[in-house]
């Protein structure tokens, strides 16, 4: 067993000029197709007109074809009557111009004085209203150079010269090789729910796939090869064998003991970088075997499509001789500090929306294998290796990944976590016409009050106990929201409570029971409401917080507090029921508590705000929470209390 450390880690401008230097002027080879088929299609080489267009003189309006001489000298105090079928002929737009007509005289400049005889007012000039042969193409001309990307209007351009067939650079070939013996393919699965418990089922070829015709390739993608070392190798010279333009082993690329890529590519070829430093996709590996380009791409999803974009998407645009798309950049204003390992350049999805006239952006988990933080996300913030972060004070730019339109029409939530976001935010979308977006941030009630405070959301979720009054939000927004006038929204009650392992293992009846040696428990992170009144809880319970193991383990939503119970990470957590149900695990209900937005007052009357509260007032969007279990929504979207000046 032997591991691989990236003793000779590349940064990653310079892992990219290594690799993209072996194969800079290479191209795919030519390939004749349809010209109905060339959309999107490179020229290999010049495309010249084979006939001319016009082919022949034509009328380019509806009129009266004329000899050009024959009305000189009219004028509206001596105009000249012309007879039909002798001195002029009715023709058509796009009708050819009859032998010995050199004009046309348009049909709103005639006045026709009856079936045979018709009067002009002013002369006509030779070809008057007429394209000649050859006025748009004439033969032999260039239609389109060599490395043109073909598009709808040079389709009908090529057709109309009379050239239906075009050589054009071949799409390249990418086999892609997924490995992991724990991989299962989706067609070897009859109920997702019943895989076992160390089966994943394999989604990486899918992804990888869609990048690869977003690059303008052909993907191949080959059966599963288990980690193996001597399948791997066999598996990747029959790709080779079948002369692809690229080879992409997915997984296997790190240091682990089963990680075979870096030996198997320095068995048979060279091993150009192993390990860049960037995150995601640190353990990228790029390689060349037989003069054909091989990487090595991270098992976890957001890794491999980082190390996609980064080494093979230029890879696959150069061959084809195709400009590789640039990505707008916006100024973005981070709603937290964002840290960041120096010596790695880091790349942070966010979610944007515009708060005033400012684009707040609010980090997604950096987890490399959180595929929902790219489906989440509206743009990447890239931390350069030389810094240690981005304070919430600095304006960085932030790679967008939607449309601005989209942006403005993106709603900030900033605060504590609950699933009805996650219902608001498909729900607002069902019931509007605008395509609103919901953007939110887990950084706890409190986060969210300071974020009001500070501009950097529409509005926050907040259940924040005063443990004096048994009153929900209200003195927080007092106390930390001076100055500023805003409105609390009822959203939902919800039982909180202690989410446990299905069956009740450990017997946990109470929080008198987390005191216990066997019993180890996940926390919220301070600030959130949950942490409050947990710690509310064993303050009354006479339990010091030293006392529990796992109490400064810390999760960001309710969520990944049941996942932690789930596996096995924690006996048991603070959570809402809803959670509990989604996973299947047990629940001890604690308390009912009030689960509010609160929104500036300043902003009610902006649509978008009015979108949010009109969906939580919806009888479909109450429907919906309630069925999740442990929730009440009577009274959602009921203004509670104004405050402030």
């Amino acid at each position: 067993m032997k591991r691989h450390v990236y003793l000779a880690m590349k940064g990653l401008e310079e892992a990219r000029g290594i690799f993209l230097k072996v194969w800079h002027g290479k191209r795919t080879l030519p390939e004749e197709i349809n010209v109905e088929d060339s959309l999107g299609r490179v020229t290999s080489e010049p495309v010249f007109a084979k006939v001319s267009a016009p082919s022949f003189h034509s009328a380019a309006m509806d009129g009266i074809a004329v000899k050009a001489e024959e009305t000189y000298g009219a004028t509206e105090k001596t105009p000249k009557t012309l007879r039909i079928g002798d001195s002029a002929l009715w023709i058509d737009t796009g009708r050819a111009l009859p032998e010995g007509y050199n004009a046309v005289i348009m049909v709103e400049k005639l006045h026709q004085l009856d079936e045979r005889t018709v009067e002009i007012l002013s002369p006509a000039y030779p070809w008057q209203n007429i394209r000649k042969v050859g006025e748009d193409i004439v033969a032999t001309q260039l239609l389109l150079p060599q490395n043109h990307v073909v598009r709808s209007c040079d389709m009908g351009a090529l057709a109309t010269a009379g050239v239906f067939k075009i050589m054009v650079r071949k799409r390249p070939r990418v086999i892609i090789i997924p490995t992991g013996t724990e991989l299962v393919h989706r067609r070897d699965i009859t109920d997702p729910a019943r895989l076992k418990k160390d089966q994943i089922i394999e989604s990486n070829s899918i992804t990888l796939s869609g990048l690869v015709r977003e690059a303008h390739g052909e993907p191949c993608v080959f059966d599963i090869t288990p980690d193996n070392e001597k399948d791997i190798l066999d598996a990747l010279l029959k790709a080779l064998d079948s002369n692809p333009d690229l080879v992409i082993i997915n997984a296997g690329s790190s240091a682990g003991s089963k990680d075979y890529t870096a030996d198997i590519v320095a068995q048979v070829g060279e091993v150009l970088v192993h390990g860049v430093a960037m995150m995601p996709g640190k353990p990228t590996i790029l390689g060349v075997i037989k003069e054909k380009p091989v990487i090595g791409i991270p098992g976890y999803t957001v890794s491999a499509i980082m190390a996609f974009e980064q080494f093979a998407r230029p890879l696959l645009f150069g061959l084809q001789c195709l400009t590789e798309p640039k990505g707008i950049c916006v100024p973005v204003k981070p709603s937290r500090d964002i840290p960041s390992k120096l010596g790695t350049e880091e790349f942070i999805r966010v979610n944007i929306g515009k708060v005033g006239d400012r684009l707040i952006a609010t980090p997604l988990p950096r987890s490399a294998g959180s595929v929902t933080t790219f489906t989440r996300a509206e743009g990447i913030i890239r931390i350069p290796p030389f810094s240690e972060g981005v304070s919430q004070d600095e304006t960085v730019d932030a790679e967008l990944l939607v449309s601005d339109e989209e942006l403005m029409n993106t709603v900030v939530v900033i605060g504590s976590h609950d699933i009805t976001i996650d219902i608001l935010a498909d729900e607002i979308r069902q019931n509007t016409a605008r395509n609103i977006r919901i953007s939110s941030g887990n950084v706890g009630s409190l986060g969210g009050l300071m974020a009001i405070r500070k501009g950097l959301c529409h509005l926050a979720g907040s259940h924040l106990l005063d443990t004096q009054t048994g009153e929900y939000n209200a003195s927080y927004i007092r106390q930390y929201l001076k100055g500023i006038r805003v409105s609390l929204f009822r959203l939902v009650l919800r039982q909180q409570g202690l989410v446990i392992q299905k069956n009740n293992p450990k017997g946990i009846k109470g929080f008198m029971d987390l005191t216990r040696d066997d019993i180890s428990f996940v926390n919220r992170q301070a600030g959130s409401g949950t942490r409050i009144l947990f710690d509310y809880n064993l303050a009354r319970h006479g339990i010091i917080p030293e006392s529990i193991k796992g109490y400064a383990h810390e999760e960001f939503t309710h969520m990944s507090v049941a996942v932690d119970v789930l596996s096995g990470a924690a006996d048991c957590g603070m959570a809402i029921y809803a959670a509990a149900k989604a996973l299947g695990l047990g629940f001890i209900p604690m308390h009912e508590e009030q689960y509010d937005l609160v929104i500036p007052t300043a902003i009610l009357h902006d649509p978008n705000i009015e979108a949010v509260i009109d969906t939580i007032r919806s009888r479909r969007f109450r429907d919906r929470v309630a069925s999740l279990g442990g929730y009440d929504p009577a009274r959602s979207g009921d203004l509670l209390i104004e405050i402030g000046p």
